[in-house]
């Protein structure tokens, strides 16, 4: 049971770092390429997992490989031309690198595993099939990847949909939403633990993932 678990998490923990990691870097690298140094000094323009991982959020993730938060990439919208529309921007960035990294797993999901097939002596009398690993690593990360962007594009502060969609409202309802940030992750978890954020999102990532592997 113990050595099961422990390969469970070995081959879930690349697609998860993978997800955080990609899904931060680019919120950072948006907000540098739009003028803001603040990630950057923050050293979050990094491929290094733990400048980005968030303890809850990153074992939630783990627990439902469908959603999670990282640690917040600080972003300055001072040094921004536009900053609602850069600060929209920013928040599009890390859902959008999801959705791009599980395309690319997915494409890999229907190539690779088909030239690593067959078993591989591991540890004497132990085997293991490398091409099934490699399939269910790389389906576990469409899966997750798909959960990280679609989890964080819902309109409630501080996910990134809240910086789009008050980058889409008119300005003084824009004000009024982002006025009450502050309740919105106290709101966040409440609907993560009570179970209704997956009744709202699972079948869309079930969908998603179906569609991004042509199953």
């Amino acid at each position: 049971m113990i050595l099961s678990r422990i390969g469970e998490f070995l081959i879930i923990l690349p697609a998860l770092l993978a997800a955080i990691v990609f899904h931060e870097l680019a919120h950072g690298w948006v907000a540098w390429r739009l003028g803001d140094p603040t990630a950057k000094a923050a050293g979050r323009l990094s491929l290094n997992p733990l400048k980005h991982m968030d303890p809850i959020g990153t074992l939630v993730l783990f627990l439902t490989q469908a959603i999670g938060w990282a640690k917040p990439v600080p972003v300055n919208p001072t040094y921004f031309r536009n900053p609602r529309q850069d600060m929209m921007l920013v928040g599009l960035a890390g859902p959008v690198a999801n959705f791009i990294l599980a395309f690319g797993m997915a494409f890999l999901y229907r190539i690779l595993p088909h030239f690593l097939s067959g078993m591989y002596p591991l540890l004497g009398p132990l085997t293991l099939d490398f091409g099934k690993i490699v399939s269910t690593m790389l389906y576990i990360g469409v899966q997750i990847n798909i959960g990280l962007a679609l989890f964080n594009l819902l309109p409630i502060p501080p996910l990134d949909g809240s910086r789009i969609l008050a980058g889409i409202l008119p300005s003084r309802l824009a004000y009024i939403y982002l006025r009450y940030e502050y309740l919105g992750f106290i709101f966040l978890v409440a609907l993560v633990f009570t179970g209704l954020v997956g009744k709202i999102i699972l079948p869309v990532i079930i969908t998603l993932t179906r569609l991004f592997l042509g199953g």
